[in-house]
């Protein structure tokens, strides 16, 4: 892995875990559960996944180079796979999805397609085609 991918990865979890504190104070301030609708294993299994599509996307870079949008947004259609399997099961359980499930989810989602697009759109401007 590349010195930049490691760096990115340090930047997406640093990221992450600011985000992660200013949603536990938000919660903390509205005065709701802190902990409830997976929020921990939101952000965790975001970061994985984020991490494990970069990792990817760059393994291919050169090989199939041209393929490697296609390959971003197969990464893309896991994660909501992984959401209708891991949290959309939770979530829908009273028939109706609230905000703050809704954000438990789509803010550390957000957040890491947000970078992801930003570093990987930075290194493929940055390839070398021979």
């Amino acid at each position: 892995m590349r010195a930049s991918s490691i760096r990115f990865l340090g930047l997406l979890f640093t990221t992450l875990l600011l985000f992660f504190i200013v949603h536990i104070g938000i919660l903390y301030f509205l005065d709701t559960p802190l902990f409830q609708n997976r929020i921990i294993l939101s952000y965790i299994v975001n970061y994985l996944l984020a991490s494990g599509l970069l990792y990817f996307v760059q393994s291919n870079f050169n090989k199939q180079a041209s393929n490697t949008a296609f390959i971003f947004l197969l990464g893309s259609a896991i994660k909501f796979v992984v959401f209708f399997i891991l949290f959309y099961p939770h979530y829908s359980a009273d028939s109706q999805m609230q905000t703050i499930e809704f954000a438990a989810f789509f803010g550390p989602y957000a957040t890491c397609l947000i970078l992801e697009v930003l570093f990987l759109s930075k290194e493929l401007n940055n390839q070398s085609y021979s």
